[in-house]
């Protein structure tokens, strides 16, 4: 079962009957919320309309295939992640499913189970978090709770935010903070320091002469 803090959506893409309706089963049973389609044309106004996890295509749909569908939301700036279940085993149509933005592709026929391990997979990865006093932080999404409430970050803060906390309890130099950030100048990375802190329970110290440590909280 899922237990992540929302409801996973998917959207699935699927024109065979029989097979369409296994999958949002096995999807449903498992905790996912499911929007079913049978062509390309539907999956497109639903993805205009609606934002979902991921999007599981079939390839061989009507009005325009999974392919097509994938470059125009790529093309339109959606990278929602994208698994293509399909009987196309061809290099060929396989390289322009990932070339186009595909993250995995699954060929037909599959035991509905390895879908479910390779969505398990996914989500596990992208929802593993990192913990820092009251502070939890999701480095995929970007997402930073403190005390369960939602922080929001400058984008300048955002950066200072995810070098310290992937190096807590480590010394960091000036010069490695400014060559990782878009901060430019060691002022301007002062003034940012102690914003931060002004936003966020960071326990952020000068170490003279050297650069800076996150200690642990």
């Amino acid at each position: 079962m899922v237990t992540t803090g929302k409801k996973i959506k998917i959207l699935l893409l699927e024109d065979d009957i029989d097979l369409g309706e296994t999958i949002e089963e096995i999807l449903e049973l498992e905790g996912y919320s499911v929007v079913w389609v049978k062509d390309g044309i539907e999956a497109s106004e639903v993805t205009y309309n609606e934002k979902f996890d991921l999007y599981i295509f079939d390839i061989n749909v009507p009005e325009f295939n999974g392919l097509e569908l994938l470059e125009a939301l790529r093309g339109a700036e959606d990278r929602t992640d994208t698994i293509f279940i399909s009987a196309l085993v061809d290099l060929e149509t396989i390289s322009q499913a990932f070339d186009i933005g595909a993250d995995d592709y699954i060929k037909k026929p599959f035991f509905p189970e390895e879908l479910l391990i390779r969505i398990r997979a996914k989500f596990n990865h992208k929802n593993k978090s990192i913990f820092y006093k009251n502070i939890k932080y999701f480095p995929k999404s970007g997402e930073i709770y403190s005390n369960e409430k939602p922080i929001r970050l400058s984008k300048m803060q955002m950066e200072l935010f995810d070098f310290f906390i992937k190096n807590i309890d480590k010394v960091v130099t000036k010069e490695t903070i400014l060559d990782t950030t878009s901060i430019k100048s060691v002022s301007a990375l002062r003034v940012a320091l102690t914003k931060l802190k002004q936003t966020i329970d960071f326990n952020i110290k000068n170490i003279h002469g050297v650069g800076y440590i996150l200690e642990k909280g």
